[in-house]
């Protein structure tokens, strides 16, 4: 029944998600394995267009994140979820309706990512300045911040990306990728 294979990449907003998501992608490309990105940014967009980022707007957009990436997963999709999920249990939510799905955490140091949000030039959908709001009381709901992101426990791997390139996290996803799912 599911013949695809999911990875959920998570860390705080500024770890490096979307980039390494990308060169995750265009290593697979290489590999001739593809792969469709599900973006929780990008999904905001359509489900909460004018987001407020509450607890149950959270639900709402993560419970939808699975329920495509589990979709896509049963009809042989191989899935990259780019997305901070900073509750657990929105990523073992995950776990549990896809068997073949790994979490890749990248760890970086908030001052890293708030450092990183602050001189980004491109946002595609993600939100701008939320740092800057968070600390000046404009938003109430940044994970690591105002509201918690809970690293994962167990993930399949973890990176560094304030240490590591966006392509050396990336090829470290991708060897457990190979470990896991590919070979």
């Amino acid at each position: 029944m599911f013949s695809g294979w999911c990875v959920w990449v998570t860390g705080l907003p500024g770890s490096g998600k979307s980039t390494v998501t990308k060169a995750l992608l265009e290593k697979l490309r290489k590999r001739e394995v593809h792969a469709q990105v599900v973006s929780s940014d990008m999904l905001r967009k359509v489900v909460t267009p004018k987001p407020t980022y509450s607890e149950e707007e959270r639900n709402m957009v993560y419970g939808a994140v699975v329920f495509v990436a589990k979709l896509l997963t049963e009809n042989g999709v191989n899935v990259i979820i780019d997305a901070t999920a900073n509750l657990r249990k929105y990523r073992n939510h995950a776990r549990t309706e896809m068997p073949r799905f790994m979490e890749a955490y990248l760890r970086c140091p908030l001052s890293v990512c708030i450092q990183r949000e602050t001189g980004r030039k491109e946002y595609a959908y993600a939100p701008k300045d939320i740092y800057r709001k968070a600390f000046t009381g404009e938003s109430v709901s940044v994970p690591g911040v105002s509201v918690p992101y809970e690293e994962p426990l167990q993930p399949e791997v973890t990176v560094d990306s304030d240490k590591l390139d966006p392509d050396q996290c990336a090829q470290s996803i991708l060897e457990t990728l190979i470990k896991l799912f590919l070979y």
